[in-house]
């Protein structure tokens, strides 16, 4: 399907999925990455990371605020999703089972957001980000 065959409502809702999720992703790569948000940067972050075992926690402190903050800006703008889903559904992946493993339940802070997170971006990457992202390639 070409950028001109996509139905208005198509590309609005795109739009508005872009956005709302790419927010998300900003603000937590920002509280990771910054401290922003009342977050815990990246050193508070890799503590945070060791504390799970994960391997060599102050590069995946580095990879994770990367990718969702580079991630975020790339849903908001449509520019070089596809190229930014892989990481942050890895990102979002590894936060389900590393954090999150043990419950399914929002009461018992589960898994099931990061899981969300995660196939939203993938069906992004499949579905491309529309006709309304910045660098949309329009047929005249």
């Amino acid at each position: 399907m070409s950028a001109t065959t996509y139905p208005a409502t198509t590309g609005l809702g795109l739009l508005l999925i872009r956005l709302m999720l790419g927010t998300i992703f900003v603000f937590h790569g920002s509280q990771k990455l910054f401290g922003a948000f009342g977050g815990p940067g990246l050193e508070g972050f890799a503590g945070f990371l060791g504390s799970l075992d994960v391997p060599l926690p102050q590069a995946s402190a580095w990879a994770a605020a990367l990718a969702e903050l580079g991630g975020g800006l790339a849903l908001i703008t449509g520019l070089y999703l596809r190229l930014m889903a892989l990481p942050l559904a890895f990102t979002m992946l590894v936060a389900s089972f590393a954090a999150h493993g043990q419950a399914f339940s929002l009461q018992d802070g589960g898994m099931e957001y990061s899981l969300c997170l995660a196939v939203v971006v993938l069906g992004l990457a499949l579905t491309g980000p529309g006709p309304l992202a910045l660098g949309a390639r329009r047929e005249r």
